[in-house]
């Protein structure tokens, strides 16, 4: 797969909900910096983590509304809209950058306000 196309499938996964097709998107010794969940080394610990996200959400969409990529390098704009379990909505703007080599991510992270998923983080 193209870097593009890894975006374009990141994005559709996740709002499927499909987190164990979507964790296949990632190098097995891929490295993400993630805001909220911190730095997650590996295809597997990330899988682990993905099982509860399901818990943490009824709902969960991640549109994109900018797509920029330069060769294996991407960046993401997306609207983050969500609802807990209790039906507490979450709205936040998030950027992305990505690396892929080989059709895979490699490195990822993200950076977003940590105020509006203060409903799922307690803090």
């Amino acid at each position: 797969m193209s870097t593009r196309e890894v975006v374009d499938t990141y994005y559709r996964l996740a709002n499927e909900g499909d987190w164990d097709a979507w964790c296949d998107l990632f190098a097995i010794d891929q490295t993400m910096d993630e805001q909220l969940a911190g730095h997650v080394e590996g295809r597997e610990t990330l899988r682990e983590m993905m099982k509860g996200f399901p818990q943490m959400y009824a709902s969960f969409a991640n549109v994109p509304r900018l797509v920029v990529v330069d060769g294996e390098q991407a960046a993401v704009v997306s609207d983050i809209t969500a609802r807990t379990p209790d039906g507490i909505a979450v709205e936040a703007a998030v950027c992305n950058y990505f690396r892929v080599r080989g059709g895979l991510i490699t490195y990822m992270t993200n950076v977003h306000d940590t105020v509006p998923f203060a409903p799922v983080t307690g803090k």
